[in-house]
């Protein structure tokens, strides 16, 4: 689902109006394009599959994945899969751990993805039950596929340095720092994280 283009900059223009530094941005390089995912369990094995490799690699990957499972595949087709199955797809012992963790988790039901808990944090440590799903990937997929308008994922190294860059600051800040300076800007600090995205990636500053 992911946040709206409206939603977007109807949050960035309520943050625009106390932070004229935002303001500023905005008419340097205009507002960003959604980030959209789709929402199931399915968004977060790609994200597993894709861990620590290159895109083209995470693309080969789940191809093979959907060659050998079906392109409707559920999460009790991957569990049915022995290891060098898997392996033949080009998941290593590691990311196979990862996957299986995710599924047995959706199938026993204690991640429901069409139901996570309202609450953010709530549903962040739902998805951090997952082996391999951190912070920062549960972040990430509550804003691009719940389109949660006020999850900020302040681990992100470039979520930081954009905040660095719009805020003038000396240095780059850590997450802790990162996660202070947002809170002035809930509850729109969705838009304002995919905003510091897009102004880290102007290549006109």
């Amino acid at each position: 689902m992911g946040l709206s283009a409206e939603t977007i900059r109807k949050g960035l223009d309520a943050v625009a109006q106390g932070e004229p530094r935002v303001a500023e941005a905005i008419e340097r390089v205009g507002y960003p394009e959604p980030r959209i995912r789709d929402r199931g369990y399915k968004t977060l094995l790609r994200t597993i599959v894709g861990q620590q490799v290159s895109v083209a690699a995470a693309s080969s990957m789940w191809n093979k994945l959907e060659a050998e499972l079906g392109s409707d595949f559920t999460a009790a087709c991957l569990l049915e899969r022995d290891f060098d199955t898997l392996r033949a797809c080009g998941l290593s012992r590691q990311k196979q751990g990862y996957a299986r963790s995710l599924c047995e988790l959706v199938e026993a039901g204690a991640v429901d993805f069409e139901n996570l808990p309202k609450d953010d944090e709530e549903a962040i440590a739902d998805l951090t039950q997952i082996k391999g799903i951190g912070r920062w990937s549960a972040e990430i997929y509550l804003l691009f596929a719940e389109g949660r308008p006020d999850i900020w994922p302040a681990g992100d190294l470039a979520v930081q340095e954009g905040v660095k860059r719009l805020l003038e600051l000396d240095e780059r800040p850590t997450e802790k720092p990162t996660r202070e300076i947002g809170e002035r800007w809930s509850p729109h600090r969705g838009a304002m994280a995919i905003f510091t995205w897009h102004y880290y990636a102007n290549p006109a500053l």
